[in-house]
């Protein structure tokens, strides 16, 4: 089977040539995001593989179909960026690699919460230009502080247990409440009280209607002043403007991000040598308790294996006609 393959990094391609071996597919790599003015290079492709920032609205999906697209395989868990009633209708599969590794994403949560609190970064920074001095960089101590985390899927469990090893006293808000968390004291509460009661906030649930900014004006005005949120999610959970105002009156008292509402624009390229056209992210920049990193949390050998290999293998359980729990559909998804 042949595969058009877009927004395609050199790290895509040496995992993805690497599993392939096994699986002997065709694959054509392209580096730009798939556009509806590019659509003809999936002629004759049987497959298309898109990452989070490919948007395949119903017009894509139509002439993917019109160009005998069968398939289209998602390197990502998340499936928000595609239309997935236009998919059924057109009759094209849809799947997804749902938990490529959830160690990576949730290690990586922690890793803004330390540098946030401890100021690495700025001490790094400082001790290359031999300025020794600790003025400005005391943090707190996270024993016994209270974390809130929003959705418990694979990845919010684990991060709920590696904070737990901190020490720290771990609530939790989520439809479907994890009993093995539960077991390890993990407290299940309302949202209202998640975030009215946590230290820190850590979101890791996905974007659904009802999550698209649950983090908003209002829910910011229930937080204690000087909270730290964290968003290795999707950027859309997150009011970015509203953050900014929070930050502004000191209510946000650290804010870290691996996602950013617009970062489709931004992520994933190197624009270092551009003019920065978003002015709410160039505002965020300018914070000295913001962090913002380009969407690597999932960034890893372990989980970069994980995507090729589940990638690959549900194309290749399609070709069999078999079945797999990683394709999407309008139901059963949680």
């Amino acid at each position: 089977m042949k595969i058009a393959f877009f927004s395609t990094k050199s790290y895509d391609q040496e995992y993805f040539e690497q599993f392939n071996q096994h699986y002997g597919f065709k694959i054509n790599y392209f580096f730009d995001n798939i556009k509806e003015n590019d659509i003809n290079l999936t002629v004759g492709a049987d497959a298309v593989c898109v990452f989070v920032n490919d948007r395949l609205d119903r017009k894509i999906i139509s002439l993917l179909s019109e160009n005998g697209v069968k398939v289209i395989l998602l390197r990502c868990a998340g499936f928000n960026n595609v239309d997935i009633e236009s998919a059924m209708e057109f009759g094209l599969k849809v799947y997804r690699v749902p938990a490529y590794s959830p160690n990576s994403v949730a290690e990586h949560a922690v890793a803004l919460i330390l540098t946030l609190n401890r100021k690495t970064h700025k001490a790094f920074n400082r001790v290359r230009e031999s300025n020794f001095s600790l003025e400005r960089l005391n943090g707190f101590d996270l024993y016994k502080k209270t974390v809130g985390v929003i959705g418990t899927g694979k990845i919010g469990a684990v991060f709920c247990t590696i904070m737990q090893g901190f020490g720290c006293n771990v609530l939790a808000y989520d439809k479907y409440e994890n009993e093995e968390l539960k077991k390890k004291g993990v407290i299940y509460t309302s949202f209202k009280e998640l975030i009215t009661s946590s230290d820190i906030i850590s979101l890791h649930c996905p974007l659904v209607p009802e999550t698209k900014h649950i983090i908003n004006a209002k829910a910011f005005s229930k937080m204690k002043k000087g909270v730290m949120l964290i968003n290795t999610s999707r950027g859309m959970l997150i009011d970015t403007k509203s953050a900014i105002k929070a930050l502004k009156s000191k209510k946000l008292g650290y804010l870290g991000i691996d996602v950013y509402e617009q970062e489709e624009n931004l992520f994933f390229q190197d624009l270092s040598e551009r003019i920065i056209q978003d002015d709410v992210i160039a505002r965020l920049t300018t914070f000295p308790n913001v962090l913002i990193t380009a969407h690597q949390a999932f960034f890893t050998n372990e989980a970069l294996s994980e995507i090729a290999r589940t990638t690959l293998n549900n194309l290749a359980l399609f070709e069999k006609g078999e079945s797999t729990i990683n394709e999407v559909k309008l139901d059963g998804i949680k």
